[in-house]
């Protein structure tokens, strides 16, 4: 499954229709959080439980306040319930750090690859 794409972020086609994965590439700003946010909440209405990839290896950061928008709230909430896998690859070490804390405290198994290690972080959202 393909085909969301905004600004930064494109989605990247998988065989497994509940592995849902993207690539983001330079900065986030606060209309591709609110897309993919948007997007995200629309796949949680109509498949339920699913897995996510984001290969954050060309990310170069995003804008602070997207953390404020109501879809980006709302998404980040119903993932709680949504997302059973999360990985993330090339993260910058700290949020590297903060997915590793997190993936202990959320009931989401979630965890962060360097960018050479891209092929398990696929296997882990149950992707080949």
């Amino acid at each position: 499954m393909s085909g969301f794409s905004h600004g930064p972020i494109t989605e990247i086609a998988t065989s497994n229709p509940k592995v849902h994965a993207f690539r983001i590439v330079g900065h986030m700003d606060d209309d591709a959080s609110e897309a993919l946010a948007k997007h995200m909440n629309s796949v949680f209405d109509r498949e339920g439980k699913v897995n996510m990839l984001l290969d954050l290896s060309a990310f170069t950061g995003s804008d602070w306040d997207n953390i404020l928008d109501g879809d980006v709230i709302t998404s980040r909430f119903r993932s709680l319930r949504h997302v059973e896998r999360h990985a993330v690859v090339g993260a910058p070490d700290a949020a590297a750090k903060m997915i590793g804390l997190m993936d202990h405290i959320i009931p989401v198994k979630a965890q962060a690859f360097d960018g050479a290690d891209i092929n398990e972080a696929w296997a882990f959202v149950g992707e080949k």
